[in-house]
């Protein structure tokens, strides 16, 4: 780990750091005050990202060092045009210090942070750092990035193509892109004390996409018609919410039937065990009737062949893609219903709780949210007594609970008008 040290006969700033195995202390020109700390501790900063990233050439940091000629054979001819890049690091002076490269910098940040991921989030921000960013920066110096490039390169993501030949970069994905990019240019600016480009810089404008729900009766429809082999599974995931990945590598030893609960604590992803999207979806889902008998019929198929509740012949778990190719869009085409994604089965299993008057804290939990702000939210509009404004339900109140009060109001009691009072005397 590189420190700071101050040898007390000058009051100068050292450079303490290992490189090859070997310690190695640099002392600078620079007097130990705040405004050298941060210079010094700055060039630290890019010393361990060379040397980490393989780039490291000691005698261009500290061309007279004793220490150089330890490390000469093992360096790479330095271009005769290339300068010190620490020169103004290691005097008195106010000049703008170089950074690393982008390619070198973006390559240890990556290998800093992949510890706090998921496998599947390392393999995305990996591709993206590959096909997309290293591309189009990894030549150039961190800290000389402006503004106009990354607005530029963000123009340029604008007219890539996507998914399909005529479908260019959506906003989310482009946002999505260049928040990776915002990540390390702004960790960079951090730690080499330059002015971020990416202030003032918005996202893009994301067009909200509504869920799309199934009614009680198509749900009833899709599961008296879809594959025999697949009813179960489909009638867990209509009546649970259960994300796509979570329902796919639910195993036996999840599933409580005493208790009636499913404890979610696993998830597929691409293909492999991981675990689950966050800490609140790590959670117990309370089994209805309806789910206990599918799971109760599902065991005596493959509890013997499998760890896994709903899984292939080979007692490996289902692949979300093939069950939506082979048994999903075909089932919907049947019935003549619109094309969506498998997971409108979890907004369905929110919307029929919702409609059936449970809890709304209830039914976040069972979904995996931490509140109810999102069910409300994206929900609520499907719920007919959420969403009326006759103020019905309120005059019930009165009526139930203040029967004087609804006797001297003659609508509440019934009469359409006080006119039809009189007429009745």
């Amino acid at each position: 780990m590189a420190s700071i040290q101050i040898r007390k006969e000058s009051n100068c700033l050292i450079l303490d750091f290992y490189y090859k195995g070997v310690r190695c202390r640099e002392q600078t020109a620079l007097k130990d005050n705040v405004t050298n700390r941060k210079k010094v501790k700055s060039l630290l900063d890019r010393i361990e990202v060379e040397i980490k990233s393989g780039a490291f050439e000691y005698r261009k940091y500290f061309p007279n060092s004793k220490n150089a000629p330890k490390f000469d054979a093992t360096l790479q001819t330095a271009s005769p045009c290339s300068q010190p890049p620490t020169s103004n690091l290691l005097t008195e002076s106010n000049g703008t210090s170089n950074t690393p490269l982008m390619r070198d910098f973006a390559n240890v940040w990556y290998a800093e942070k992949e510890v706090e991921w998921r496998n599947s989030h390392r393999k995305g921000i990996r591709y993206d750092l590959n096909s997309r960013i290293i591309p189009s920066f990894g030549d150039k110096e961190v800290g000389n990035i402006t503004k106009s490039d990354i607005l530029s390169y963000r123009a340029d993501l604008a007219k890539a193509q996507g998914r399909g030949k005529n479908i260019t970069l959506s906003n989310r994905r482009i946002n999505k892109i260049t928040n990776l990019l915002r990540q390390i240019v702004n960790e960079a600016a951090d730690r080499f004390n330059f002015r971020t480009p990416f202030q003032n810089i918005k996202q893009l404008k994301v067009k909200r996409t509504d869920v799309d729900p199934f009614t009680l009766d198509q749900v009833r429809s899709l599961l008296d018609h879809v594959r025999a082999d697949y009813r179960n599974y489909f009638t867990v995931r209509f009546f649970t919410g259960l994300r796509s990945g979570e329902l796919n590598g639910l195993k036996w030893k999840f599933v409580d039937f005493e208790r009636r609960v499913i404890m979610v604590r696993e998830t597929i992803v691409a293909g492999e065990e991981e675990y689950t999207k966050n800490d609140s979806s790590q959670r117990d889902i309370q089994l209805s009737q309806v789910v206990f008998d599918a799971l109760k019929s599902q065991e005596k198929s493959t509890r013997h062949l499998s760890p896994y509740v709903f899984c292939n012949t080979l007692g490996k778990p289902l692949d979300n893609k093939n069950v939506t190719n082979r048994v999903w869009v075909p089932l919907l085409r049947n019935l003549g219903l619109s094309p969506r994604r498998p997971y409108q089965c979890r907004h369905t299993a929110a919307t029929l709780w919702l409609a059936a008057g449970e809890n709304p804290e209830w039914i976040a939990r069972q979904m995996g949210h931490t509140t109810t702000e999102m069910l409300f939210r994206v929900y609520s509009r499907y719920v007919p007594n959420l969403t009326r404004q006759d103020g019905s339900a309120f005059e019930r109140l009165l009526m139930q609970n203040l029967p004087a009060v609804a006797q001297t109001n003659p609508a509440a009691s019934g009469s359409n008008t006080v006119q039809d009072e009189v007429c009745h005397d």
